[in-house]
């Protein structure tokens, strides 16, 4: 296999394997899944072709639950066929996908996993869909990163065809659905190679066809129906074993290897955490740092969920495991435990493995699940335990948080992490995603882009994560400690405290108008006292002018992105500019040549108009400005404000009502 590299989101790995693998696609857009249809569609527009030589059949239907049916019929009709959902647009295929897998057709759904609206709304990535299915016949595989997205997204449509039963193939929402990475993409000719032509073969021949008459979708009576349920168990049984078989296949095709559930950490650890998503890569790093410390701790990565096989999971537990941490990214509100952690705790049982098993709830609606909380889940372990915990959370009513220690980086040496605070349609997520190609497709290094959006989108605060190195990039997490940070809205400086967790020696860059004798009174104390005392290197420009002057209006976005390679220096700025111009011309040639030189002048004028703030050591020590008084309700100060500043994941539970209940007319106080 010829390696070709390419730095891309979770969703087009989904869909460069959906797409290679599917007569047809019925879909429904959904945040944060519909890139993956809207990418087929293009696609199919533009006449690419599967591995059977045709564009694949794409139909956008009037719901989700349109699309699951559509999804059942062209299956029974004999062509494989494919859906992408999230959220409360899977559970609305429910009865559609009892309907498959009583039938045993081979459909794939890929999900990017994400919350359902219980108490309010949530567009953000967990496991409360996914699990809200897993009831109905499925088998579930899930992905932790964008090239295990690639390479699983590949033994799920094989298993499927090979077994005859239904999948859906999970990823966690925006966390690895939107994160860009440079990963290892599979060519169309060696996907081809590992099908069973002769499964496909057979199930063509099931299609409906009125040349073969037959009865489907009988209704049964009580004197039959029971065994119809029990009949399907054959094709079930041997699931687990043909998931692992292509697992071995794509193994030796990429070099990369899966098992239904993979171990990382000491071959004689005694403290082991068990779970599945992007919550490993992170948990896997500080495995690694723990372990080279000594400490005999490690990690199960459930890759297949169902059909759930208790003996490939013993199979992999070290002998010397003394208690197991179970991480939930749901929650079932008056079950016993949530479902991952009852699943092995039966399957233990079942297998007369003998462990102490604990159960944490993690992640919700895309909490941040970092390297401190890591720890303090394997710090739980060592002492009396704390069950069905809570962490990430400050839990102030029930007690079930658990208590984290922060500021423990796991990071790689050399890893260069970058952020860049935006105002949504401005133009930096767009600039950054090209930056992070042009740093991936063009250089040596790993690279790793994620963006975290405010809900409003458009309009809203948007901050990029940007990490670039020589080693694989791990941290499924927000960064905290930046070597370079960017406000492209100089509204933020009061609003944010935008230099928080930046290294010493850091490099700043403001887009503003500001003068640098300006800077004394605009910015606030506490930022020039950070800037001082962290000795940052600080850069200003004012990227509203140039991009008014060249015609840009208020797209700053070119603007900035030439900064950043001039005062980042990830790549020599001389390369970096051509690399630049090159992405214009592709991103804006279809809109004619004036937009395309628009955005040349643009680059162009941002070095001269680059300024490094000569700051006085006197910043160091200034005095916090006087808050002018402002009478507001409590709940403002206490819940909103800190909302409104990016600190609401410090808020306690006690802050909320139970039923989500919130003021009205707040708006006044944004």
């Amino acid at each position: 296999m010829a390696k070709m590299m390419q730095t891309v989101d979770g969703n087009t790995a989904a869909a460069h394997v959906a797409y290679a693998l599917s007569d047809a696609a019925a879909i429904y857009p959904i945040t944060p899944s519909s890139p993956v249809g809207e990418i087929c569609d293009e696609w199919a527009a533009n006449g690419r072709e599967n591995i059977f030589g045709q564009p694949v059949l794409i139909r956008q239907m009037q719901s989700e639950a349109g699309a699951a049916a559509a999804v059942h019929g062209s299956l029974a009709a004999g062509a494989l066929t494919s859906s992408f959902t999230a959220s409360q647009g899977l559970l609305l295929m429910i009865p559609n996908m009892y309907k498959m897998s009583g039938e045993l057709l081979p459909g794939v759904l890929h999900v990017t996993a994400r919350a359902i609206a219980a108490h309010a709304l949530s567009i953000f990535g967990d496991h409360q869909d996914v699990m809200a299915v897993r009831q109905t016949g499925f088998g579930m595989l899930a992905s932790a990163s964008v090239q295990e997205v690639m390479d699983l997204s590949l033994v799920t449509h094989l298993a499927s065809i090979e077994s005859s039963v239904p999948f859906v193939h999970f990823f966690d929402g925006f966390r690895t659905s939107h994160e860009i990475q440079k990963i290892e993409m599979i060519d169309y000719a060696d996907m081809a190679a590992l099908v069973n032509m002769d499964a496909v073969a057979k199930f063509r021949a099931r299609g409906v066809n009125p040349e073969r008459p037959e009865l489907r979708g009988t209704a049964q009576n009580p004197d039959i129906y029971f065994q119809g349920r029990e009949a399907a168990n054959p094709y079930y049984l041997k699931v687990p074993g043909v998931v692992a078989h292509y697992m071995q296949k794509v193994a030796e095709l990429t070099g990369r290897h899966y098992r239904l559930f993979d171990y990382v950490g000491a071959s004689d650890a005694e403290h082991i955490v068990v779970a599945m998503g992007s919550s490993c890569e992170t948990i896997e790093e500080v495995v690694h740092h723990l372990t080279a410390k000594g400490q005999k701790v490690g990690l199960v990565k459930v890759r297949l969920y169902r059909p759930f096989s208790p003996e490939h999971l013993v199979d992999i537990l070290p002998e010397t495991a003394r208690t197991l941490t179970v991480l939930d990214r749901t929650k079932e509100p008056g079950a016993l435990g949530d479902p991952l952690y009852l699943d092995v705790c039966v399957g233990l049982m079942e297998q007369g493995r003998n462990i102490k098993v604990l159960n944490g709830r993690y992640g919700l609606g895309s909490k941040e699940f970092n390297p401190s909380m890591v720890k303090a889940v394997y710090d739980n372990m060592t002492g009396a335990g704390k069950n069905h915990f809570t962490v990430g959370i400050a839990d102030d009513v029930t007690h079930t948080s658990l208590e984290v220690e922060t500021g423990l980086d796991v990071s790689l040496e050399g890893t260069v992490q970058c952020k860049f605070w935006g105002l949504g349609a401005d133009g930096t997520v767009g600039a950054n995603k090209s930056a992070i190609k042009i740093i991936g497709d063009n250089t040596d290094m790993y690279a790793q882009a994620y963006f975290a959006y405010d809900s409003k989108k458009s309009g809203g605060v948007t901050i990029s994560h940007l990490r670039f190195g020589k080693s694989l990039i791990q941290s499924t997490y927000l960064i905290d400690t930046a070597d370079y940070i960017a406000c492209h809205n100089p509204a933020y400086v009061h609003i944010y405290d935008v230099l928080e967790g930046i290294k010493s020696g850091g490099t700043f860059m403001l887009n503003s108008p500001w003068t640098v004798e300006e800077m004394q009174t605009r910015l606030p104390a506490a930022m020039r006292r950070t800037i001082a005392k962290k000795k940052l290197k600080f850069f200003n420009i004012d990227a509203v002018k140039i991009a008014g002057a060249v015609g840009l209006g208020g797209r700053i976005n070119m603007i900035m992105q030439t900064a950043f390679f001039k005062a980042s220096g990830v790549l020599p700025v001389g390369q970096a500019l051509e690399l630049l111009k090159k992405e214009i011309k592709k991103m804006f040639g279809r809109k004619g040549d004036k937009i395309v030189q628009m955005n040349v002048d643009a680059v162009d004028r941002t070095l001269d108009h680059l300024v490094a703030v000569d700051y006085p050591e006197s910043w160091a020590g200034v005095s916090d400005d006087a808050p002018a008084p402002v009478e507001v309700p409590a709940w403002v100060t206490e819940v909103m404000q800190p909302i409104l500043a990016q600190k609401g994941d410090r808020l306690p539970v006690s802050v909320f009502t139970p039923d989500g209940l919130f003021p009205v007319g707040t708006t006044q106080y944004e």
